[in-house]
């Protein structure tokens, strides 16, 4: 009987990276079982051996092999505030704090130690950083209006989005879509 296998891999940050990442290990001719934001599932018992395989395909495309709990708990925390972010609509009546304990198992305070510790930055100062990056993909779509952005993610009013967007970026969410271009960053690089 085959024993499935997760392995978790750094700078899977959209659906375009799920897309690449499945396409690169079938072409391996490893089975996945599930695959998500920094996570595949492998079918493969022989996979352990394979890994090898698996992280010089996928290292020349931007990601990377994590083999550490510590890292690995990192980039989980990462994919479920990017997903936290990409899938908010409104308001919430949950809070981001109370789901990464959730689903990850542990308690929130170490969770947020652990990544102020590696990462340099608090939990909180990297979900800000994902929601404006998220404004300012929003804003070069310009298919919203401020105030419809302000809602899809979250903010209380635009004037608290305003003021978080032109402490992060230096901008103002107008003056930013005027000079929109070179502006945004990729997710793996907030």
């Amino acid at each position: 009987m085959y024993k499935n296998m997760t392995i978790y891999i750094k700078n899977m940050v959209c659906n375009r990276c799920i897309m690449v990442v499945r396409q690169e290990v079938e072409k391996l001719g490893f089975h996945i079982q599930a695959i998500k934001l920094g996570e595949v599932v492998l079918t493969e018992a022989s996979a352990q051996v394979q890994l090898g395989k698996i992280a010089d395909v996928l290292e020349p495309l931007g990601f990377e092999l994590i083999d550490d709990k510590k890292s690995q708990l990192i980039a989980q925390i990462k994919a479920i505030v990017i997903k936290w972010v990409r899938e908010q609509d409104g308001e919430r009546t949950v809070n981001l704090s109370d789901v990464l304990a959730d689903e990850l198992h542990h308690d929130y305070n170490y969770l947020s130690n652990l990544f102020s510790e590696v990462e340099g930055i608090t939990i909180e100062k990297y979900h800000i950083a994902q929601k404006i990056e998220r404004v300012k993909e929003l804003l070069v779509y310009d298919e919203l209006s401020l105030s419809e952005i302000a809602y899809q993610l979250g903010y209380s009013s635009v004037a608290y989005l305003s003021n978080q967007f032109k402490k992060v970026t230096g901008l103002s969410p107008s003056h930013f879509k005027k000079i929109k271009e070179d502006k945004r960053k990729p997710l793996d690089e907030v």
